[in-house]
């Protein structure tokens, strides 16, 4: 997946005093992982978050997002944001939502 490198600096910046978070090149863009797990992303105009199925529900009530779909068939527990959507405060919380699931996960 491409990326956009001004999202990409968005998200490092919003990243930088979490703690367990490395950044990881994967299928062509940017992933963010927490202590080994995959936390977010980012593609060309949109953030990628995966909040488990749990709280998929509300991610998606939440402006700009949509279920993420890359195959035809949506990927239960995962969202993409519309980045016009998430300016940096807005970025944060989506953060936060994906933490509370990716937190939880065992260490890899």
């Amino acid at each position: 997946m491409p990326f956009d490198a001004d999202l990409a600096d968005r998200m490092r910046g919003a990243m930088k005093r979490r703690r367990g978070i490395s950044e990881k090149k994967m299928f062509g863009g940017i992933c963010w992982m927490l202590r080994g797990n995959m936390l977010c992303g980012v593609e060309v105009g949109r953030y990628m978050f995966r909040v488990g199925p749990a709280l998929e529900a509300e991610a998606l009530s939440r402006p700009g997002a949509c279920p993420m779909d890359i195959t035809g068939r949506p990927m239960r527990g995962f969202v993409w944001v519309d980045a016009k959507t998430a300016p940096e405060a807005e970025l944060r919380r989506w953060i936060d939502l994906a933490t509370r699931f990716v937190g939880a996960l065992p260490p890899k």
